[in-house]
């Protein structure tokens, strides 16, 4: 998949400008903070929104796989219906996609075995919880196992649990579609993603291997005391060593005679929003 020169407005507000990327199989996280565009830029990949400038394609050997068979895609809110039961639900999902009848009852089974919603799959929709309901939204959008899989805020609302499972089925799909995840928590792209974008303002701030992102913050993180802090110094993280309270901070100056901490992406991250 290649975007090149897409641009997005609402009215005169400029929400994304001049995004460049080509993707491959693997997955791709998508960090941001709130506002960023990072559900803009999902749903002009879908054509959900137009835009004003630019280009989205799609290719495979099979050729163009901007269709709706080829496609998955959990929104950041997820609706069910209430009256269906949870195979029902997917059986609606599956007529969408134009899946073979013959292979609705196979590959209901199969997603529902990945987000372990086998057991409720005739219960109705009303009598699901918030998680629930997630799950069920996870498992359309891995049916008929498409070349692109979209996730907004997949995580919202999971358990423990059932987020190292997504994450699991995450590793299980990176050999073999391109995955999108769009999210502000840093451990669940530090977790899975090959690669990561960071959207500032519309635009892309940078992009590249988790290690690439990490280098943002070569020799600016540091642990120090409370009473170290100056004006200027960016608080990541506060604790408490027998006692003495602990700041790790990004900065720029330098600290004479102090070793930087090795850089994570988070560190990266924020390196990258808050121009450090």
């Amino acid at each position: 998949m290649e975007i090149k020169h897409l641009s997005k407005k609402f009215g005169k507000k400029q929400v994304l400008t001049d995004i460049n990327y080509t993707f491959s199989n693997g997955v791709y996280g998508i960090l941001g903070p709130n506002g960023a565009g990072k559900t803009t830029l999902m749903r002009c990949i879908l054509n959900l929104y137009r835009y004003q400038e630019g280009s989205v394609t799609f290719s495979t050997e099979e050729g163009d796989i901007r269709s709706q068979d080829k496609i998955g895609y959990l929104p950041q809110k997820n609706g069910i219906f209430s009256g269906l039961t949870v195979e029902e639900q997917l059986m609606y999902f599956a007529n969408l996609k134009n899946m073979d009848k013959s292979l609705w009852e196979a590959e209901i089974t199969r997603v529902l075995q990945l987000v372990n919603l086998e057991e409720v799959r005739k219960k109705k929709g009303r009598k699901l919880s918030g998680g629930m309901v997630r799950r069920v939204g996870i498992a359309q959008a891995l049916l008929n196992h498409p070349a692109l899989v979209i996730f907004d805020e997949p995580t919202t609302g999971l358990d423990p649990e059932e987020r190292i499972r997504f994450k699991n089925i995450l590793r299980y799909l990176q050999h073999e579609t391109i995955v999108l995840m769009s999210t502000h928590i840093v451990e669940d792209v530090e977790a899975v993603c090959d690669h990561v974008l960071v959207l500032k303002d519309g635009q892309l701030a940078a992009a590249g291997t988790q290690e690439e992102i990490s280098r943002y913050a070569d020799g600016k993180v540091y642990e120090i005391g409370q009473e170290e802090y100056v004006e200027g110094d960016y608080i990541e993280k506060e604790k408490e060593i027998e006692g003495k309270g602990i700041y790790r901070i990004l900065t720029n100056r330098p600290l004479e005679g102090r070793a930087p901490e090795t850089a994570n992406i988070e560190d990266g991250y924020l390196c990258i929003l808050k121009n450090i």
